[in-house]
This record gives structure tokens, C-alpha cells and sequence, in this order.
């Protein structure tokens, strides 16, 4: 028998750990958590409690789904997230059940659209989606690069100073956190983030617990950033050595300058002189600073794709 039920704070966190794993272990850009990790999530600023859902057929949990409302957001759009069913439990009626759970979920809390999202070889995601109403509002692209050979003379800015960040520095922090706002204010699914937020991100992350961030200094201005990654596990885990470029913007009336160029190119040589052979990063493809050019420019390819679905829920 099928039964859905709501997520027990302090009580599920290792059964939700438990599905999530199992589904999504076919993603070869993700690894397995485990539930401490999970709960430092929770603690995120952003992160609603609320919302989460298991499904469990005959008492095992075979399903999770996340009816996430950002607590920072004022407009009334909401997420499903850390939407997964254990493989040999697709197709059997599961995935609608959830579905159907979240949508009536966020309704009552007062939301009016609802964003979901389909990695481009879950063909059975994309069908469920446009089954619900949803339509393909968004593709990313998740792009890599090997590391054995970093161009130069490629464009970069060479008057622009690089200045690493201090994790310990309120200064640098609030000064990140003004960039990152500044740089994406016009992009897509934009709101403020708050410096609780920075702070998390940098000094609690429970998978880059390595990561090292810069500023660009131009003419005693600073005018972009960049953050750069390493997931441990994930590389023990996958047999690699991989890190990430977590973030990188440029104030909009620098763009264009070879600033970008200059900060990829430092990222990648970090990563390098950490041992790392590739690196990657997602982007939206129809961002308004085409950065997937910048990303090209440094010999980025595309290798996956992420489509973003997105559904009215205010008359349902």
C-alpha cells in the first residue's frame, strides 16, 4: 500500500538521505550524502522546512519530494526539489502521487507558480512535467574542461590585481556578498541574497569545505569575483580529480574589459596547483552576460543539459 506522508523534522532525515541516494546515484555529477550533511543544509538561511514529503510503500520510503518555498523570496514562486524515487519504484504511479502532493502543498501556502527541473536524460521526468502543465521555461548547461593545458594571452585584463577573500574578514564577505548581488541583479530567477547567506556559503558548506575566493581589483575598485571549489568526497567517491568553479561575476560596467577572462584563468591554475585535472561549472544559457561564451573562450565544452519547467498554480 502507498502512502504519502510529511516529512518528520529531527525524526526522517536518514530515511530522506536514504532515497535520495538511491536516486540519484545515476547522476555522475552528484555523490552520495549522508545525514549530518543533510542537516547542515537545513540550516541554510533560505531553506524551508516545510514542504518535504516521503512516499513509502508497504512502510519502506521508496520516494521524496520537496515543496520548497525560499523564506527570502517575496514574490510568491516556489521549487520542487530533491524530487527522486528509488529506480525500481519508477513508473508504478509514485511520481504523480508526489507531484500532486507538492502542487496541492504549495497552493495552500499562498504560492503562484511553482519551478521544477529535468536533467536532459530523464526522458521520463520531462514526460511527467508536460503531464502536469508544466512548460520548458530555461536550459543550463553543465560544462568541463581538463586542466593539463591553461591558455594565457587569451583576452584576460592583465591591469586587473587579483586580492584573495579572508573567510574570517566581515569586510570581505559583506563586499562579496554587494558583488554577487550587483553582478546578478538582472538574471534570471534573481532575488537579493542576504550576508547570512554569504556566510553560509563560505564558512559552512557541508561539500566544498575547500574553496577559495578573489576579488578583481581594478584601479583600487573592485569590480568582480570569483569562487573556486573542491568536493572531496565527491572525488574519493567518483575516482577523480575535479573542482568546480562555484561563482564568478563582473560588475555590469566592466564586462566586456577581459576581467571575466582574467578570473576563469586564475580559478582554473588554483584548482591545478591543487592537483586537480578537470573542473566545472553550470550556467544558464540564455544568461544576460553570455557567459557561456566567456566559458567557451577558455575551452569549456558542454557535456549535460538541465531544462527548467514552470507551472501557474494560483487557479489549480
Amino acid at each position: 500500500m502507498l502512502k504519502i506522508r510529511r516529512f518528520v523534522l529531527g525524526g526522517d532525515e536518514e530515511d530522506w538521505v536514504t532515497v535520495w541516494n538511491d536516486a540519484y546515484k545515476q547522476y555522475d555529477d552528484t555523490r552520495q550524502i549522508n545525514a549530518d550533511e543533510f542537516r547542515i543544509s537545513e540550516k541554510a538561511p533560505e531553506f524551508d522546512s516545510g514542504g518535504r514529503f516521503i512516499a513509502e510503500l508497504d512502510r519502506r520510503p521508496v520516494g521524496i519530494i520537496h515543496a520548497h518555498i525560499d523564506r527570502l523570496r517575496k514574490e510568491k514562486k516556489s521549487f520542487i526539489r530533491s524530487f527522486g524515487i528509488v529506480p525500481q519504484f519508477r513508473g508504478i504511479g509514485i511520481e504523480e502521487k508526489l507531484v500532486e502532493t507538492a502542487l496541492k502543498e504549495l497552493r495552500s501556502r499562498g504560492m503562484e507558480t511553482v519551478q521544477a527541473w529535468a536533467r536532459d536524460i530523464r526522458e521520463d521526468r520531462i514526460r511527467l512535467w508536460e503531464k502536469f502543465g508544466f512548460k520548458l521555461v530555461r536550459k543550463f548547461s553543465l560544462m568541463k574542461r581538463n586542466l593539463d593545458n591553461i591558455l594565457s594571452s587569451v583576452g584576460e585584463n592583465k591591469e586587473v590585481v587579483l586580492k584573495q577573500l579572508q573567510k574570517d574578514s566581515d569586510e570581505d564577505l559583506k563586499m562579496l556578498n554587494w558583488l554577487d548581488n550587483e553582478c546578478f541583479k538582472e538574471h534570471f530567477n534573481f532575488r537579493p541574497g542576504t550576508l547570512e547567506q554569504t556566510i553560509h556559503s563560505l564558512r559552512k558548506d557541508p561539500f566544498f569545505k575547500d574553496q577559495e575566493w578573489f576579488f578583481a581589483i581594478l584601479n583600487g575598485e573592485h569590480v568582480g569575483y570569483i569562487g573556486a571549489g573542491i568536493d572531496e568526497k565527491y572525488n574519493r567517491e567518483r575516482n577523480v580529480k575535479s573542482g568546480w568553479i562555484l561563482d564568478i561575476g563582473v560588475l555590469k560596467h566592466h564586462r566586456r574589459r577581459g576581467i571575466g577572462t582574467k578570473l576563469m584563468l586564475s580559478g582554473m591554475k588554483m584548482l591545478k596547483a591543487k592537483g586537480m585535472t578537470t573542473v566545472m561549472l553550470g550556467v544558464d544559457d540564455s544568461n544576460v552576460t553570455k557567459a557561456t561564451k566567456l566559458y567557451e573562450k577558455v575551452d569549456f565544452k558542454v557535456i549535460k543539459k538541465d531544462f527548467i519547467y514552470e507551472k501557474k498554480i494560483s487557479n489549480l
